[in-house]
């Protein structure tokens, strides 16, 4: 496989509500991604909350489309990161289940409708708690200190399709 991406594009949604614990995972790797790292001009990072087909035109713009996502079902401890295709997490609720109604898969349907084809993946975290008592802005301990691993894990992949993004 050829590293040369300078004509490929690669967007990273990173999904999940802030004010609900560990479901904010992703925002918060978002958050430290854009801190700690220069981002290449053909790598696009979104903090965008929940999924929506509002994202259905970066199918049809970029070559690669992962997602990072807080996980649940999985039955293994908070803080271990999965890598899987879209389908994993397809239509279904339990393990690899993603905690929001629209899917990557789901996009992916809709774009291969209009003919648009793109390459993607989920990166997720098994969270511990996404129910909080109230709204909080705050990640369980477990999921806090497994943080830095999700974001190492989402610069890798990112540098394994040939995006490198370099410590500031």
């Amino acid at each position: 496989m050829s590293l040369d991406t300078s004509e490929k594009r690669v967007a990273v949604f990173f999904v999940g509500n802030r004010l609900m614990m560990d479901e904010g995972v992703a925002g918060a790797a978002y958050d430290i991604i854009v801190d700690q790292y220069i981002i290449p001009e053909n790598v696009q990072l979104f903090d965008v909350g929940c999924m929506s087909m509002d994202m259905l035109h970066y199918v049809s713009e970029c070559d690669l489309l992962l997602t990072v996502d807080a996980v649940d079902g999985t039955e293994e401890p908070p803080g271990t990161v999965f890598r899987f295709p879209p389908d994993a997490m397809a239509r279904h609720t339990g393990a690899m289940a993603s905690l929001h109604d629209l899917k990557l898969v789901d996009l992916f349907d809709a774009a291969a409708l209009l003919g648009y084809e793109a390459e993607g993946y989920c990166l997720g975290m098994q969270i511990e708690n996404m129910y909080p008592a109230e709204y909080t802005i705050d990640l369980t301990e477990s999921v806090k200190q497994a943080l830095p691993l999700l974001v190492e894990t989402v610069v890798a992949e990112l540098a394994r399709r040939g995006f490198f993004l370099t410590k500031k």
